[in-house]
């Protein structure tokens, strides 16, 4: 349908870059994911995940590119990213204390 056809009728309408999010509305999302993918030459979409993971490396891509030109963005992103790092390991920490008693 025209909704997994959308981010390349935006990508062949505009110069702006596009990020694809396939929706696992069917086919556990692979027919979306190959409409997103599947673009001809000059029609290019960045495609991410399948679902919640992939809306969520959107934005995080989204960010990046925003990041190259903008310094504040930039410095936000490093922050956002470190946070992120020490949740991971805090995660990590915990579980390894519980798994090792």
């Amino acid at each position: 349908g025209m909704a997994a056809h959308l981010a390349g009728v935006v990508a062949a309408e505009s110069l702006l870059p596009v990020i694809g999010v396939p929706i696992n509305a069917s086919m556990d999302g692979l027919d979306a994911l190959l409409a997103t993918v599947q673009m001809p030459p000059g029609i290019p979409v960045g495609t991410v995940a399948v679902g919640r993971a992939g809306a969520k490396n959107a934005a995080w891509l989204a960010v990046r590119i925003l990041a190259l030109g903008d310094k504040e963005v930039a410095d936000r992103l490093a922050k956002a990213k470190t946070a992120q790092r020490e949740k991971v390991l805090a995660s990590d920490a915990e579980l390894q204390a519980k798994l090792n008693g």
